[in-house]
């Protein structure tokens, strides 16, 4: 697995958001812990380029051997960039949840989302806590 960066923000339903430098753009995809959850990755939905989406509206559809899961938006936005590997390769997810396993890029609607979400302490508390 890739390095986690420290500016990663985490949602309650094991979304990851890495937001750019101005907290412009933001990077989504599902936690290490979701995937782990999923097991092994078989399809994923990708949500179209130009959509938008409200914080917590669907995003995309993850599809594993156990069982198909949303993955909803950890912050309201449009649609810039789709990572179109995972089409053939979705067991990117598993390997590299955080790296080459992202999902999609957002254009944030609001930067005070992005503050709303869980810091890394915060959300391995929310997962010890069994949320």
């Amino acid at each position: 697995m890739s390095f986690i960066p420290e500016n990663l923000k985490y949602t309650e339903e094991h979304e990851w958001a890495l937001p750019d430098d101005e907290g412009l753009t933001c990077t989504c995809g599902i936690t290490d812990h979701a995937q782990e959850m999923l097991t092994d990755i078989v399809f994923v939905e990708l949500p179209e380029k130009g959509i938008e989406v409200k914080k917590g509206e669907r995003l995309a559809v993850v599809e594993s051997v156990k069982a198909v899961s949303d993955v909803y938006a950890p912050v309201s936005g449009e649609v810039i960039d789709v990572n179109s590997r995972l089409e053939d390769s979705p067991e990117l997810l598993n390997s590299d949840p955080y790296g080459d396993g992202w999902i999609c890029k957002l254009s944030v609607k609001n930067a005070s989302e992005i503050d709303a979400l869980m810091d890394a302490h915060a959300y391995e508390a929310h997962i010890a806590a069994g949320d």
